[in-house]
């Protein structure tokens, strides 16, 4: 048996595969376990139309019953939306998954395995895991970095949540050898905040100069193109203030003893109730950012 005897293509998916038009990945922890219900499903399905409206067929993905499942329609959203025996899916739970028929919301790296079982080769997603505050002592560090440096599939993102460590997990990517690059932007975003104050070394002014490099980094390889994509401005928190709350909703969690997988959603939520709610729309927003441009840079790689 290969992956590929697990995998599930929704029909729009697969005719898109077949036909050679664009496709982005979407990941379904950010309905599973990045957003409270309803919201969550609202910010899929605003997901999906808007990488239709630009021009690309959109692919959430997840594990349903031991499937891979790449294209969900309203019912399998609905069902992990409402959180129904949905585990939090890395790449190392892809097998037991698939062994006991469970159900589980794919990460950053979950999603990237599966997509590249397909030949999907561009990703959207908010923002990336990476390296805990704290890694010194407790190693957390997050399985995506690894995914990105190994899966050559391109992921646009906002960045990492300002609840890790943004340096140690930039130093990480450059070790692991990941090509990072900004968007029309010099410095590393932070998720809900534009900056992060670390600076990257290369930056693209536009789609077509994406398209290049994703391109050229499939021949070079492995790994493929991390592309940092800043929160809209509209929707941007103060660094300040994000700081506070963040610092304040990890020592709950210190208190509490959260710790493993179970911390991320665990600040998300806190700091969803800190912020009076600006921190979902900060990440709704961003998220559908980076989706458009996820979409338009399928579009620009399948057009050649």
């Amino acid at each position: 048996m290969s992956a590929m005897d697990l995998v599930d293509c929704s029909p729009e998916v697969a005719d898109a595969l077949k036909s050679g038009s664009a496709v982005v990945a979407l990941e379904s922890t950010i309905i599973t376990h990045g957003m409270p219900y309803p919201e969550n499903r609202k910010t899929g399905e605003r997901l999906e139309k808007a990488v239709r409206n630009a021009g690309a067929t959109p692919a959430m993905i997840a594990v349903l019953e031991g499937r891979f499942k790449v294209g969900l329609n309203g019912d399998a959203m609905d069902r992990l939306a409402r959180g129904e025996n949905v585990s939090k899916a890395s790449r190392r739970d892809l097998s037991f998954l698939a062994a006991m028929a469970k159900s589980g919301g794919t990460t950053v790296a979950a999603t990237m395995a599966i997509a590249d079982f397909v030949g999907v080769s561009v990703f959207a997603t908010g923002g990336i895991g990476g390296v805990h505050r704290g890694a010194e002592q407790n190693f957390d560090i997050s399985a995506d970095l690894i995914e990105l440096a190994r899966t050559r599939v391109a992921v646009v993102c906002s960045g990492a949540k300002s609840i890790l460590d943004i340096g140690k997990t930039l130093e990480f990517l450059e070790t692991q050898g990941v090509a990072v690059c900004g968007f029309r932007c010099d410095e590393f975003p932070a998720f809900y905040t534009k900056s992060s104050g670390f600076k990257l070394d290369w930056r693209c002014d536009s789609v077509r100069d994406l398209a290049r490099v994703v391109r050229l980094q499939r021949q070079v390889g492995p790994g493929g193109v991390l592309i940092a994509n800043p929160v809209p401005d509209e929707a941007a928190l103060a660094s300040a203030e994000i700081d506070r709350e963040i610092e304040r909703a990890l020592s709950e969690a210190a208190s509490s003893g959260v710790t493993g997988k179970s911390v991320t959603p665990f600040l998300l939520r806190r700091v969803l109730e800190l912020t009076g709610g600006r921190s979902l729309y900060a990440n709704m927003a961003l998220v559908e950012a980076n989706a458009i441009l996820a979409a338009r840079l399928a579009v620009e790689l399948a057009s050649r």
